[in-house]
């Protein structure tokens, strides 16, 4: 019977531990830094030590992050078979959570390796996409990452004009408007307020104008990435769905990955992070708690926004977030959250179908 190799590593954005142990015996630790020269060194390290043993089977596991996929891609194409685990579905204790380092992270995910392998107990994994789909997200991330930048400094020049008593003329409409861009940038201008004052504005201003126009750039970018074959017919008909734009539907696409991976509808809830937590000990009924907020933030974010219009256009779903409404009226977010995870779960669907065509024409 072949020997084990177990690694369990702490991937850090720079300084990372891995901790090595043979089959059941006590681990060693084995630091490194995570380039790739890093990442190389310990790879040798660990099929050095496998031939030694004559040809031991490495196993490698450690958490996702956003340090992406790099280190297993790295071992995989050196012929290491490398898990990447799901953070969140990492049960530990209160102990671990109180004493928690690198060494003892990457102990713990030895030990989850070590009983998947030996004992076959469950691995919390994740799904690896394909490097075209981790290429496709990261210009999405970035419209998204730029979008929240907007509204931060739009914030930024709101609070600047309140701590100055500064208030917009109501004859200048909503704050999307030409004529309220052209009077703050006046007011930057305008002599009566203080030299810093004015600086400040008028840098902010600059700053908005240029996220502005780079998100001008990217939407450019958008459209060409959704008209290319492998994303326009399922884009098209995410779009079906009144609400879902663009930019929502290849969000969508591209988090989601494929369709096929879900079996049931209500994984697919669960996978974005929707569904409620629960708690049942002993006599005590189940009890509800807050959504877990497990996966991609980003798709949750694009789905909120969706849902609203969504909830607007559509009268089924008007009338089934009208009748949640009605049962509890302060608990509006509620009502929105049952949405959301209702628009993912019929967005799934489409997607599902979308493939299978895809499919059946190639």
């Amino acid at each position: 019977m072949n020997k084990h190799i177990f690694v369990g590593i702490d991937l850090g954005d720079k300084n990372s531990v891995a901790r090595i142990g043979v089959d059941l015996e006590k681990s060693e630790r084995f630091g490194f830094v995570n380039t790739n020269a890093g990442r190389a060194r310990l790879i040798l390290e660990v099929k050095r030590r496998s031939e030694q043993m004559g040809a031991a089977v490495v196993v490698m596991a450690y958490e996702a992050s956003s340090c992406g996929f790099v280190l297993r891609d790295q071992a995989q194409a050196a012929g290491i078979d490398c898990k990447v685990l799901a953070p969140t579905k990492m049960e530990k204790s209160v102990e671990q959570k109180r004493n928690k380092n690198d060494d003892r992270d990457a102990d713990d995910v030895l030990e989850k390796l070590r009983g998947h392998v030996l004992a076959g107990n469950r691995l919390p994994t994740v799904w690896v996409p394909e490097l075209e789909t981790r290429d496709d997200r990261e210009v999405l991330r970035t419209r998204l990452t730029l979008s929240e930048r907007q509204t931060q400094i739009k914030t930024q020049i709101q609070m600047l004009l309140k701590r100055h008593g500064l208030e917009k003329p109501s004859d200048l409409g909503s704050t999307r408007s030409k004529q309220y861009r052209h009077w703050l940038e006046s007011l930057s201008q305008w002599e009566s307020l203080g030299w810093g004052t004015r600086q400040s504005l008028a840098s902010l201003l600059r700053q908005l104008s240029g996220i502005e126009a780079e998100m001008e750039n990217l939407e450019k970018l958008i459209r060409q990435l959704g008209s290319q074959p492998r994303h326009k017919p399922i884009v098209e008909a995410l779009m079906k769905e009144k609400g879902v734009g663009l930019l929502a539907a290849l969000v969508y696409r591209t988090e989601i990955g494929q369709a096929r991976r879900f079996h049931r509808g209500r994984h697919v809830g669960k996978f974005v992070g929707l569904t409620p937590t629960s708690h049942e000990s002993g006599q005590q009924k189940d009890r509800k708690g807050h959504i877990s907020r497990q996966g991609p933030p980003r798709l949750r974010k694009v789905l909120c926004q969706a849902s609203w219009v969504h909830v607007r256009h559509d009268p089924n779903s008007r009338e089934v977030y009208q009748r949640l409404v009605a049962k509890n009226p302060k608990k509006k977010k509620i009502a929105l959250v049952a949405m959301m995870r209702r628009l993912a779960v019929r967005l799934w669907h489409r997607m599902r179908e979308a493939e299978s065509l895809q499919q059946t024409s190639s």
